[in-house]
């Protein structure tokens, strides 16, 4: 890849050379597209229904993001640290152990965060076919968003984009935050105790149905979210 010095304008450049006005007004819709895009459809979504969303030819989008992974890694890498923000915030606010977890979670579910999460953070162990039990994936691991239709939390297949060590970073300094709120609402008795921080980010990412009238989706998450976190209370013997 060209280095930002050339001023070409791409990859990480984008973050630290100067842009004209247009190029500038452009980068963001091009971002602002991706997030809403990759939120409705998945990360598996074409590079082609980015550039329609913002607005631009196909080209400006690769001028900018020399590949779709770099684009993802951008929005993921954005997400990833609005709700380790997000996650701080309810740490140091909330005095409760609970109401600092169910801050965090209507918080980021409200936000819409929680639908560009790297898929790299949501593990879930899945049943291995002809064994008792469950095991551990790493290889497949549940997609943010469904296809509109699908009814169903889909697996992101093995090709799924990978993290880089910087990626990496964010998402650990997310699982560390997050892993204090989970460990202080369990040891106040007010989670059930085979609660993990996977699964408070899963909640995350799918408590936010796709509906086209925002009022009803904005009611229906809250809805949702709120039988979630009935499900994640611990209840008394």
């Amino acid at each position: 890849m060209v280095s930002a010095a050339t001023g070409n304008g791409r990859g990480d450049a984008s973050r630290t050379t100067p842009l004209r006005v247009d190029a500038q007004r452009n980068l963001e819709h091009v971002l602002r597209a991706a997030r809403e895009v990759f939120g409705e459809l998945g990360y598996g979504a074409p590079m082609e229904d980015v550039a329609r969303r913002a607005r631009v030819g196909v080209g400006t989008v690769y001028r900018r993001f020399p590949s779709k992974d770099v684009l993802v890694r951008r929005i993921a890498e954005e997400e990833t640290s609005r709700l380790t923000d997000q996650a701080r915030a309810a740490l140091g606010q909330e005095d409760e152990p609970w109401s600092a977890l169910s801050r965090f979670l209507r918080t980021s579910v409200a936000s819409g965060a929680g639908r560009l999460l790297p898929p790299q953070v949501l593990r879930v162990s899945v049943a291995d076919e002809g064994s008792e039990g469950t095991v551990f994936d790493e290889a497949r691991v549940p997609q943010q968003r469904t296809q509109p239709g699908s009814g169903e939390l889909r697996l992101v297949p093995e090709g799924a984009p990978r993290l880089s060590a910087e990626d990496d970073t964010g998402a650990g300094a997310l699982l560390e935050v997050v892993g204090q709120l989970v460990e202080r609402a369990r040891a106040a008795g007010e989670l059930r105790a085979d609660v993990s921080v996977s699964d408070v980010l899963l909640v995350i990412a799918t408590a936010a149905p796709s509906l086209p009238d925002a009022a009803q989706q904005a009611a229906a998450s809250a809805r949702l979210l709120d039988i979630l976190l009935e499900g994640l209370r611990s209840r008394p013997a």
